[in-house]
């Protein structure tokens, strides 16, 4: 239900936002298939659409999670059913799995990370997201999907501690550039303090704050590829400075 009144009021607030920006895009050479800027945007949009389906397919292609607890997430494992079919459950928001921020806690598999398969052949790549580990078949995920997965893998990923103090979870970027940019693009959904949605409960409330201070890893791949479902618009395509202060100026939002 909660997800739902997400989902309806953040799509409410947002698309007309989009809306204004399918209007304002850019020449008539981009919708021409056979054009070079069309090529382009095409392979920067499926990366970018790679990287909600790394964080939650089924919410992005509208269908459910299996029920079933993936047959190679271990049984020393803490989570069960659909969540271990998402690609972030095993291997991380950072990218590195037992070697970053779900070495311990809840989220432990023990499973490592894809950063060594940062800028390997896409085509090498869905091979491993199609083999018996992975077990994604076509009625699961597409060969489309999985070629924008891919795509992610190859080139979407960051190193994130080049951002982000693994120890105190506090980003390097400069909150002061950050504010803007939260004010004129983030705040048209979620206001100027962050708490027009609530990600948690009445009880236990969990606002942009609370994840940008919790989970900084979750907030800038969020940041940068959108929310799976909802009309959330994903930073990628600006400069990775621009979205590592956002997350720096969110650092400072009330976290309850």
């Amino acid at each position: 239900m909660r997800r739902d009144f997400i989902k309806s009021n953040v799509a409410a607030v947002c698309m007309a936002v989009l809306a204004a920006g399918m209007a304002a895009s850019g020449p008539a050479e981009a919708d021409d298939p056979n054009s070079p800027a069309h090529a382009e945007q095409t392979k920067f949009w499926s990366m970018a659409r790679g990287g909600q389906l790394y964080d939650n397919w089924a919410e992005v292609l509208e269908v459910k999670l299996p029920s079933e607890t993936h047959p190679s997430y271990p049984a020393t494992g803490k989570q069960k059913g659909g969540t271990t079919w998402r690609c972030k459950e095993c291997h991380g928001w950072d990218y590195r799995g037992v070697d970053g921020a779900y070495a311990t806690g809840s989220h432990f598999t023990g499973i490592k990370g894809i950063r060594g398969m940062a800028n390997a052949d896409p085509a090498s790549i869905v091979k491993v997201i199609r083999d018996k580990t992975h077990g994604y078949t076509p009625a699961m995920l597409s060969d489309s999907a999985v070629e924008k997965l891919a795509l992610f893998v190859s080139l979407g990923q960051i190193d994130d501690d080049l951002f982000i103090d693994r120890k105190t979870r506090k980003a390097n970027g400069d909150a002061a550039h950050g504010a803007p940019l939260f004010q004129t693009i983030c705040a048209v959904c979620h206001n100027f303090e962050g708490k027009a949605l609530n990600f948690g409960s009445e009880a236990d409330p969990e606002f942009v704050g609370t994840v940008a201070v919790e989970n900084p890893w979750e907030f800038l791949h969020k940041a940068r590829f959108g929310q799976p479902g909802v009309a959330m618009v994903g930073l990628v395509a600006l400069d990775l400075q621009n979205v590592v202060d956002i997350l720096t100026y969110a650092q400072t939002l009330p976290e309850k």
